[in-house]
């Protein structure tokens, strides 16, 4: 009987799963329509009230998108009076909707990466998993990457999609 031997385990190729490097504290929504009096204006006086009794320990390690659904003026200090409270207990913080705090979160991931692990290594950035990985995540680890990888490929081991091999000096 001959054995059946695994070539892509014994390959060299270095894979790397953008969806395992992303924070995995929950996502919140703070709303600052919440605040505002009879759904139009932000009152000083009752705003900064309320952030001083708040309890912020609720939004310990978890990732914040602050926004305001209502279609009111809401002055700039309130959302950075919010951060100074967010801050410490959030694990991440941003002003816009999910799909920016997941966008910072994924540049976040990405900065934290140091670029040397990957120098002259055969890089496979994995293609599909448990949670959608946005496109600009994608471009974001090719400009990382492409300085010291020695091929870049999209996919998985098995089957991937080759991007990039620098030229042979």
């Amino acid at each position: 009987m001959e054995e059946i031997i695994n070539r892509v385990a014994q390959s060299a190729l270095t894979t790397l799963n953008l969806e395992l490097l992303l924070h995995s504290g929950e996502r919140v929504v703070y709303d600052i329509k919440d605040n505002l009096f009879q759904g139009l204006i932000l009152r000083e006086k009752d705003f900064r009230e309320f952030v001083k009794t708040h309890d912020w320990g609720q939004y310990d390690g978890k990732n914040v998108a602050i926004i305001c659904s209502a279609d009111a003026i809401v002055p700039t200090w309130a959302y950075m009076l919010l951060a100074t409270k967010l801050q410490g207990h959030a694990h991440r913080y941003v002003f816009g909707n999910l799909e920016a705090l997941e966008q910072e979160l994924f540049q976040e991931a990405i900065a934290a990466i140091d670029a040397e692990e990957y120098r002259d290594a055969k890089v496979v950035v994995k293609g599909c998993g448990n949670i959608p990985v946005p496109t600009y995540a994608y471009v974001a680890i090719m400009q990382k990457l492409l300085p010291v990888a020695a091929s870049m490929m999209y996919g998985e081991p098995c089957s991937t999609v080759p991007l990039y091999k620098r030229p042979k000096a």
